[in-house]
């Protein structure tokens, strides 16, 4: 079992940046792929990164390729989302996520989520 706690979230205008981090729980934390998705009103969940268990290799939708970067601190159990040149279109909760040996970066392949941490940008 995987316990994902996310934080960071806020409120920041147009062009700025944010980072958010997510704590899991277990001594297994460096054997999990992880993701962080975000879901707007009336929208449905997206993948924004996606980090391999060995941090080797990551995935970014064209959406946010260029602004966001997602890491991970294994000794921490803890992963990160930079996000940068941020725009009122990226409002939205963000949710972290992780699954075993993910071939397919779909949310149902995700086995643990945390609550979620909403970001709002500002125009």
């Amino acid at each position: 079992q995987v316990q994902l706690v996310e934080s960071g979230g806020g409120l920041v205008p147009a062009g700025g940046s944010l980072r958010l981090s997510c704590v899991a729980s277990g001594r297994t934390f460096s054997s999990y792929d992880m993701g962080w998705f975000r879901q707007a009103p009336g929208k449905e969940r997206e993948i924004v990164a996606h980090i391999r268990a060995s941090g080797s290799s990551s995935y970014y939708p064209d959406s946010v390729k260029g602004r966001f970067t997602i890491s991970r601190d294994n000794a921490k159990n803890t992963v990160y989302l930079q996000m940068n040149s941020l725009q009122p279109e990226d409002t939205a909760v963000y949710y972290c996520a992780a699954g075993s040996q993910i071939r397919v970066i779909h949310e149902r392949n995700y086995d643990y989520w945390g609550h979620g941490t909403q970001v709002t940008v500002s125009s």
